[in-house]
């Protein structure tokens, strides 16, 4: 009995982890539609929103019926409290995608981020997908290192956050409020996908060690 309780346990982190991965495709395709004005790419980001929806709520019914019909205590319980708060910031972290991907389409057939941000945009999103790729490993190894690790790593992103900031509100910036909001709200986007991945691992360490971190974020 035990041991079919403690599978139906790791079925849950498995299911987080294959959401992180839909969540990290949707970013690096949100971020090929920005980057390109394909608004074929950016359709397809906020149509599959959908699926990432759909694979919370079942996360959600099965720690839901562990609850109901387990009653767990201690650590078992603190698995699952974790696991529903954690779908949840997966789940928001695909919606942040979509945001992504809304503005590219609305600036199709026009890309979105001038040229001279581009560089900073580029690196921010590869920041906020090699935070999701990595965190989703956090989830499937439950390896409290590599969240530690993820935390730390989160100042690139705000950098890249201050560093966006500087260019638009540079004097001399060309191109307008329109794009300046578009750049902001970009930064934002990507800053926000970081800051759940570092909440995503925080809670893993938490699940791990009983103990909520004070080294990560």
């Amino acid at each position: 009995m035990r041991e079919a309780y403690i599978d139906q346990l790791d079925s849950i982190f498995a299911d987080l982890s294959a959401i992180g991965r839909q969540v990290r495709t949707a970013v690096s395709q949100a971020t090929t539609a920005l980057m390109t004005g394909d608004a074929e790419i950016a359709e397809r980001v906020i149509s599959e929103d959908a699926a990432i929806d759909r694979a919370r709520e079942r996360v959600e019914e099965k720690a839901f019926d562990l609850l109901s019909l387990q009653q767990p205590v201690a650590t078992d319980l603190r698995t699952l409290v974790a696991a529903l708060r954690m779908v949840a910031e997966l789940e928001r972290m695909g919606d942040l995608s979509v945001h992504v991907a809304k503005v590219a389409r609305l600036r199709v057939p026009a890309v979105a981020v001038p040229a001279e941000v581009r560089p900073t945009m580029t690196r921010m999103a590869e920041v906020a997908e090699d935070m999701v790729t990595r965190v989703v490993d956090v989830i499937a190894e439950r390896d409290v290192e590599a969240a530690i690790a993820l935390g730390r790593d989160d100042e690139v992103m705000d950098q890249l956050r201050r560093a966006s900031f500087t260019q638009l509100l540079a004097d001399d910036w060309p191109h307008g409020v329109e794009a300046a909001v578009d750049i902001a709200l970009l930064g934002r986007y990507y800053e926000r996908i970081a800051d759940h991945a570092v909440s995503v691992a925080n809670r893993v360490i938490f699940v791990v060690t009983g103990h909520k971190p004070t080294a990560v974020g």
